[in-house]
């Protein structure tokens, strides 16, 4: 399970005396833990699911998406490397992500719905694309099908 990677990698890093790696899987565990506390009360270690840890972590990617850009805007190179590295480390954790083909051919069938309202169809392109790419591609390839 990827919890335990995560556990087992925290290890290897604090062996190898790797402190950015080290720094970001404690953060990580930490929000994981928080998170399944929150969703499973004290059944939490027990109860924790890979699409739980797969959340958290998603919402960290998006998390340092934001701050590299922020961190740009305001010409900071040092904190922008740091959390490009930090990215870097999540994203290892991630499944591959889906390539534009596949994600329109999901979505063929959520466009073909007659859903008129954005919001519901990108909730449905979200469930049927299930954790395959990123919500910021998938508005992209859901407002390209839409306007053809």
């Amino acid at each position: 399970m990827l919890l335990e990677t995560l556990k087992q990698d925290l290890i290897a890093s604090l062996k190898k005396g790797d402190k950015t790696r080290t720094e970001t899987l404690r953060f990580l565990l930490a929000a994981v833990q928080n998170a399944a506390i929150a969703k499973y009360g004290n059944a939490a270690e027990k109860s924790v699911r890979e699409e739980d840890v797969l959340g958290v972590i998603r919402k960290q990617i998006k998390t340092h998406n934001e701050s590299i850009e922020a961190f740009r805007k305001g010409n900071r190179s040092d904190l922008v490397q740091r959390e490009q590295a930090q990215l870097a480390i999540l994203e290892a954790y991630m499944p591959k992500q889906a390539s534009d083909e596949e994600l329109i051919k999901l979505l063929r069938p959520v466009v073909a719905s007659g859903e008129s309202n954005f919001g519901l169809l990108m909730g449905q392109a979200m469930k049927a694309t299930a954790g395959k790419a990123d919500g910021t591609r998938i508005s992209a390839l859901l407002k390209q099908l839409t306007s053809v």
